[in-house]
């Protein structure tokens, strides 16, 4: 892995995670380069988008060609997420998952041992610790000028009124579908990689819109062992606009609107490295202070890219990989437990 040419990366699926994130971004990363896309239904699309790439219809053959691969990106349906990852570390290459990481906490332990044992790199693509405004949020955070926080509030809303006819909304707990674990794989770790484990958690999860398989309208409270409380909403009915941060202290307030602009400037054409590139607009910064006294919090730019040049550097021996899968393992823990609760009207305590 020390050579300086490119990389050569396979990715497992062209649906909105391959098409719109993995190849996109390994594609702008110097050093490394697409060489093996699987799809069955966008073959036209890939060979288009990255013209020297080698598309293929399934898994099988890409492993064919393992020997020429340096790296697999897993972008296919949640249910496929951990034989993927172990059919790739059985072939001695590093791999990264896309979240969520697996449908339960102890699944992705075993990918997580397995990768141990062959020695083989793996990390989870928990993107949206790269957005615009969640370093932001961090930025306030290490200020200090919010005093001693006490309570931290994230929503990732949606207005999407009818269910769609995908995996991400289907029953079976196997896809684990539902906004639990596809929005909140994003904001249960974001709450934890700002404000560490949590020893308590609560859950309200819905099914709103008529003839839903799964929930589509959730609230989580999560109680830190630093004793910061997390409220984390997710919905596919809300209609208006809501803050997306507001993370409370006992010196000022820090309220944010607005949504990270990547993934919207990626499926427009835009790339890393282009002016305006995970910049948002000037209208959605934040505000902190007290009362009418508030200050504008000028937004961090988005930096998507970051994640792949740490793959890459990671890949090379000059790094770490850039996210460690234990941290989405823990995530995955308190997902379950949020379920549970939802289910039982309880407080799990972990």
């Amino acid at each position: 892995m020390g050579r300086m040419s490119d990389l050569r990366v396979g990715i497992l699926g062209y649906g909105i995670g391959g098409r719109v994130f993995h190849a996109p971004l390994v594609a702008a990363t110097p050093g490394l380069t697409p060489a093996v896309i699987t799809t069955s239904g966008n073959a036209v699309q890939a060979r288009t988008d990255h013209p020297g790439a080698e598309v293929v219809p399934d898994a099988d053959a890409l492993f064919e060609r393992a020997g020429d691969l340096d790296l697999v990106v897993v972008s296919t349906p949640n249910r496929t997420h951990v034989p993927l990852a172990l059919r790739a570390i059985e072939a001695g290459l590093p791999v990264v998952v896309d979240k969520p990481f697996a449908p339960t906490a102890l699944e992705a332990e075993q990918v997580v041992a397995a990768a141990k044992a062959a020695g083989v790199g793996l990390t989870v693509f928990q993107n949206r610790r790269l957005d615009s405004d969640f370093l932001t949020v961090r930025k306030v955070l290490e200020s200090g000028k919010l005093g001693e926080v006490f309570r931290f509030e994230s929503r990732y809303d949606r207005w999407v009124p009818k269910p769609k006819d995908n995996w991400r909304e289907f029953g079976d707990p196997a896809e684990a579908g539902g906004l639990l674990y596809d929005l909140g794989a994003h904001i249960v770790d974001q709450a934890l990689q700002l404000f560490g484990p949590v020893t308590q958690v609560y859950a309200e999860t819905d099914r709103r819109r008529a003839g839903v398989q799964v929930d589509d309208d959730v609230f989580v409270a999560l109680k830190h062992v630093n004793g910061v409380r997390s409220h984390l909403w997710a919905s596919a009915l809300a209609g208006t606009l809501n803050p997306r941060f507001r993370v409370l202290g006992d010196q000022a307030t820090f309220t944010k609107y607005g949504l990270d602009v990547q993934e919207p400037q990626i499926k427009a054409g835009m790339r890393p490295g282009e002016e305006s590139w995970g910049v948002e607009p000037a209208s959605d910064a934040g505000k902190i202070g007290v009362g009418n006294d508030v200050k504008t919090v000028p937004t961090e730019t988005g930096r998507y890219e970051q994640f792949y040049a740490e793959v890459r550097d990671a890949l090379r021996g000059d790094g770490a990989f850039p996210v460690d899968p234990e941290s989405s393992v823990e995530a995955l823990r308190v997902i379950e437990a949020a379920h549970r609760s939802g289910v039982e009207g309880t407080v799990i305590k972990l």
